[in-house]
This record gives structure tokens, C-alpha cells and sequence, in this order.
């Protein structure tokens, strides 16, 4: 049996097209292994990368030999139970995969195959059929960065710039261009004094003399072109030009009133990592902005939006006046892609939930590329839910669902983010 093994180095990625061969054929199981492993971890750890497990009947490879070939008897030493003819029952095989009970059975059987899958393996196949919608800006910011691009060749320039092969061919093109007429000439008349010798003209035949007189002057004529010339050289010219970046800011506004207790703060805080990266792959540039609200809003730090104790009653649309002026403030004029991800238990002032509907409607959903409503609550729908379900008529952009348990967070994002048909 021959066996072909591919040992190519490749760098520090060894066998990198072989696991990229592996990884596509067995696609459908990982991802099965990747959402498995997103219900059993926490939200903050889902970027790391995960084992993943296959049966090992799932990964034979075919093998090549000689066949056997012809019709063969064969008689094993030693068989004193069965006759020709005789059918054998198969036999139990085991799963391979370590559990159960030990036991005295002499069958045998492999153990499934397990690798790692590395932190952007793992992310790419968390977020695989996600996208972001309306993520195409009519308007891409201008930025201060600038890559360094190829623009030709140059007559001048720095030594450690010069282009070898390209002054090289401008040289040889440059003497062929010159001495073009010479080695014409050269050539004819070569050709004539052959032709008087071959005559028996001597060599003190004034024709004679004159051709070679004439052969000698071209001979040195062609030997005083330059082989390279300050003119031939040519130098790589590179030129910095502005590299457009995509930016995006994202709003996290979150409800801290009393009604919101600590586990479903925890819920929200963990629907607000998975976005971030989300919106990490996909935008150079984020800034996030994080709005609490009780009774009134406030712009605060990350620390303070995760772990202060500032409690009190419930008016949304605190927040939502907040968000509105520092969208005008800090990111208007169209260069910001804006994501706006709001998570509250739907307990509103009443007065307030339409106050709310109002200013989504006609002032906040234009300005924002995607607005996400999540409501933490194993109840009935509140007031807020009411007044927001009837945005969505209106712009298809906002998009709102419940939470129930935090094992409902990633399907919700999910189920938010899904690819829309084309």
C-alpha cells in the first residue's frame, strides 16, 4: 500500500492549504461543533477558539492497493467453529468516543477525531451567515492614512531605489538605437573586403586599404557607446495616496432603573460584547458610546456604564434626546456608519413610550444605519414594546425581539443580523 504525503514548508503555517481543504469539506459538522459551544460559554469568552470533535468513520480517507484478483480458498489454522458457507452475525461495535461503563469486552474501536480550532477560524464560522444591514455608506470619510502605492519609474531618485532590470533594458535599447547605422555599415563592409580577398585583390589594393581604415573607425565607433548611461537609469517611483477607511460608532443604551435588576443587566451587557465584535470584523474603525438612563441620561465611560450602582425611575426617552444630540454633535455630516443597540425590560412612564415612538420615528431612524431593540423580560410585552413595534412599518431598519434567558441572547443576535434575501 502507498501512502503520498505532502511536506512542503510553508513558513510558520505548515500544511495551511491541507487544514483549509479539511476545514471546507468538513463544514457542516464544525459549525454544528461551534454552535454547541456558544450555548455552553459565557458571551466574554466567545472569541476564543474551540476543540472540535468528528467521528472518525467520518474522516477515512480511500486508500489505493493491488487487488487481490482471481477466486481465492482460503484456510485459517486454528478455525474449529465454522464451515464454508457458514454466515457470521456482525459484530457490536463500539462509539469511540470515552463514555460508558467499563466492561470485559475484547471488541476494539477508535476514538473520535478532535482538533483546535484557532480564534479566527472560530470567528469566522460564529459569524459566517451574519451581516450588517445598510452596511454600504453612500459616503466613506476622508482619513489622514495613506498606504504607499507603485506609480511607474522615474529619472531620478535615490540609490536604493533603482530599478535594475527596467535601466538595464533602457540601456541595451538605447546602444541598438545608436549604433544601429554603424552596424549596418560595419557589416557591408566587412562583406566587401571578404568579396576583394576572396578575388585576389592584395593587400596593398587602395580598396583594400580603405575598407579597413573604414572597418577599424566603425569597430571603434560602436566601442565608444556606453554600456550604461546616467540617462538609462531608471528609479521605482512609489507615491502615498489616501486609503479610505469605513468608520463606525456604536450606541449602547442601556435602562438602569430599579425595575432592571442585576441579571438582566448582565444580559444586556453580554448582547452589547457580541455586537461589538461583530461590528470589530467588519469596520476598521469603531467608537462606542455608552448612554445610561433612569430618570435621566448620561454619557459615561465603559467602566461606569458596566459596573455603577446608579438606580432610580424609567424615562427612555431621556436617552433617546441624548442620542439624538450627540449623533448632530460628534457624528453627522453622513461619515459615520451609526448602529444604535438599546436593551430595557419595556417598563416605561406611559406618556413616555409615544414621546419615545415619536422621536424614532421622525428624527433618530434617519440618522442611523440600524437600530436593534432587545426587551429582557420573561413577561408579557410592556408599554415600550407596544410603541415600538409599530416602528418597523415605517423604517425597515429597526429591528426588535425579546430575551428571555441568557441562553436566548445568541439566537436573538442572530435572528437580528441574518442575511436579508437579496
Amino acid at each position: 500500500m502507498t501512502y503520498l504525503i505532502d511536506r512542503r514548508l510553508q513558513g510558520k503555517n505548515k500544511s495551511a492549504v491541507n487544514r483549509e481543504r479539511f476545514l471546507r469539506r468538513y463544514k457542516g459538522q464544525i459549525k454544528d461543533a461551534v454552535g454547541r459551544a456558544i450555548k455552553g460559554r459565557s458571551i466574554t469568552d466567545v472569541e476564543n477558539g474551540e476543540k472540535v470533535s468528528i467521528p472518525v468513520k467520518d474522516v477515512n480517507e480511500p486508500s489505493f492497493g493491488h487487488a487481490h484478483g482471481g477466486v481465492w480458498e482460503v484456510i485459517n489454522p486454528g478455525n474449529q467453529e465454522y464451515l464454508k458457507g457458514d454466515q457470521i452475525a456482525r459484530p457490536k461495535g463500539g462509539g469511540g468516543s470515552g463514555r460508558g461503563k467499563a466492561g470485559n469486552s475484547d471488541q476494539t474501536s477508535e476514538d473520535d477525531f478532535i482538533f483546535e480550532l484557532s480564534r479566527e477560524e472560530f470567528m469566522n464560522y460564529f459569524f459566517e451567515d451574519l451581516e450588517l444591514p445598510n452596511l454600504v455608506k453612500t459616503q466613506l470619510t476622508a482619513t489622514t492614512e495613506f498606504k504607499n502605492q507603485r506609480a511607474g519609474y522615474t529619472v531620478s531618485g535615490t540609490p536604493s531605489n533603482i530599478h535594475v532590470l527596467r535601466s538595464l533594458r533602457g540601456a541595451l535599447g538605447r546602444r541598438i538605437a545608436v549604433g544601429g547605422s554603424s552596424r549596418k555599415r560595419l557589416h557591408e563592409a566587412e562583406l566587401e573586403l571578404q568579396a576583394l580577398l576572396e578575388a585576389g585583390a592584395p593587400m596593398e589594393d587602395p580598396n583594400v586599404v580603405e575598407l579597413r581604415k573604414l572597418i577599424h573607425h566603425l569597430h571603434t565607433r560602436l566601442l565608444a557607446i556606453p554600456y550604461i548611461d546616467p540617462f538609462d537609469l531608471r528609479y521605482s517611483n512609489r507615491i502615498k495616496v489616501p486609503k479610505p477607511m469605513t468608520q463606525a460608532v456604536m450606541f449602547c443604551i442601556m435602562d438602569v432603573s430599579g425595575s432592571m435588576d442585576e441579571s438582566r443587566k448582565d444580559t444586556a451587557k453580554r448582547f452589547f460584547i457580541l455586537l461589538y465584535l461583530f461590528l470589530k470584523r467588519v469596520y476598521d474603525k469603531i467608537d462606542v458610546v455608552f448612554i445610561r438612563h433612569h430618570t435621566a441620561a448620561a454619557e459615561v465611560s465603559e467602566d461606569e456604564f458596566f459596573h455603577s450602582r446608579e438606580s432610580g425611575g424609567t424615562v427612555v426617552s431621556s436617552a433617546l434626546h441624548l442620542l439624538n444630540k450627540v449623533l448632530d454633535e460628534r457624528y453627522g455630516a453622513g461619515q459615520w456608519n451609526s448602529y444604535v443597540a438599546q436593551a430595557s425590560d419595556g417598563d416605561n412612564w406611559d406618556n413616555d413610550s409615544l414621546l419615545c415612538k415619536q422621536l424614532l420615528v421622525n428624527t433618530i431612524m434617519p440618522k442611523v444605519q440600524y437600530y436593534t431593540y432587545v426587551e429582557i423580560t420573561d413577561g408579557p410585552p410592556q408599554n415600550l414594546w407596544e410603541q415600538y413595534a409599530q416602528v418597523p412599518d415605517l423604517h425597515p431598519h429597526f429591528a426588535m425581539q425579546k430575551i428571555v434567558t441568557p441562553a436566548d441572547i445568541y439566537p436573538v443576535f442572530r435572528e437580528l443580523f441574518k442575511k436579508q434575501p437579496k
